[in-house]
């Protein structure tokens, strides 16, 4: 039975509408019809109430949520307990992301993601695998006991979800050209994070196919007058994508204002880079061993280093138009549309549109979240 939801605001490729419904037959988005379409009679009225739709949230970065981290609990259990934490804040897509780790756990994450996305848990799309192929000048909260360089076996697990995206941050300083160039054509999205490389070096990992930059600015090779680092090859480079967080504390927002100048519209996109503490009421929890708190919504370790995010979607949409003077539709975007676009799920996810997946999140004015649609299920 098809579903119409009207008397809202619909964000459509061309802005906002009032005059339409936006019709979901079996998952997906059938048509946008005016109100007085047979079409809407017939189908079975969801009344949003005057409230805004939005595609739904698509979050590339996801440690946790819900009082799980994934890289304690590898198992779909926790995947599902993550994904329905977020979805209270609109996130209706993620990757589940694994901070560098031995073998063993990342193989043990990879087969939990394939379960997962076999066994239809909402809103799971793929993997993050942050490190550990990384830089320890720029480790940040991971544990550089686990870093190394991945020879071929591993090179064939880290890409061998075959069911979902896998998105892998490394520093291209770190790793051959040869093995990012093998990531890439085994399929893997293949970002750089976490890097202390210098401009010629990243210069060279976009030449062998990085498509991608992890929460820019936050562990990288700054921009300077005579060595633009990672942060200048980011914001040159005008075909990647970079991630940012915009929670006013991981980058200051000027620095954010600078990026979306320096960018094509399109390339920067919101993540969370959230940990268990988000959707859950237990503040702290326990990383490589140790015991963390978010205070004040700032998550850092013993040694002062920022360990993830308390943040959440919706928080990083109201913090995009509040701090970063973002219209709502653009800063829709940067959570729905242009994620899809890095990950390679731009023709199914992250529009209002004909064919589309029926993820949608429901906002009031002051941008909370009201409702989710995951494949035009409710929540």
């Amino acid at each position: 039975m098809a579903i119409a939801l009207r008397n809202g605001k619909v964000l459509t490729d061309h802005g906002f509408r009032e005059d339409v419904a936006v019709l979901v037959e079996e998952g997906r988005i059938v048509a946008l019809v005016p109100l007085d379409d047979p079409r809407v009679a017939a189908a079975t009225a969801v009344d949003l109430q005057g409230h805004t739709l939005l595609p739904g949230y698509i979050d590339a970065q996801v440690n946790g949520g819900g009082g799980y981290l994934f890289n304690n609990t590898p198992d779909v259990h926790a995947l599902t307990e993550i994904a329905r934490a977020h979805r209270r804040f609109g996130t209706t897509g993620m990757l589940p992301t694994l901070i560098s780790d031995d073998a063993g756990v990342m193989e043990k994450a990879i087969a939990a993601t394939a379960e997962a996305i076999d066994a239809g848990v909402p809103g799971v799309l793929g993997i993050h695998l942050e490190g550990p192929y990384i830089a320890p000048a720029r480790k940040g909260t991971h544990d550089a006991s686990k870093f190394r360089v991945p020879d071929a076996a591993e090179v064939a697990m880290a890409a061998s979800l075959r069911n979902g995206v896998t998105l892998l941050t490394l520093a291209p300083e770190q790793v051959p050209v040869e093995t990012v160039r093998a990531l890439v054509a085994a399929g893997v999205i293949v970002a750089a994070g976490h890097t202390a490389g210098s401009y010629e070096q990243i210069r060279a990992g976009l030449d062998a196919g990085i498509t991608g930059f992890t929460h820019l600015y936050n562990a990288m090779s700054p921009l300077q007058g005579r060595e633009p680092g990672a942060v200048g090859a980011a914001m040159e480079d005008a075909d990647s994508w970079c991630g940012i967080i915009v929670d006013g504390v991981h980058v200051h927002p000027a620095s954010l204002r600078v990026a979306l100048a320096a960018k094509p519209r399109g390339k920067l996109f919101l993540v969370t880079d959230a940990m268990p503490p988000v959707g859950a009421d237990d503040p702290s929890y326990s990383l490589y061993g140790e015991i963390i708190t978010a205070v004040d919504g700032v998550v850092r370790n013993a040694a002062g280093a920022l360990a993830g995010s308390a943040l959440d979607m919706a928080t990083a949409v109201r913090n995009s138009v509040r701090l970063l003077g973002l219209p709502l539709e653009e800063a829709a975007r940067m959570a729905s549309t242009y994620p899809a676009q890095f990950l390679g799920l731009g023709d199914r996810y992250g529009r209002i549109a004909p064919g589309y997946q029926a993820d949608l999140v429901l906002v009031d004015d002051d941008l909370q979240v009201v409702a989710t649609w995951i494949a035009g299920s409710a929540d």
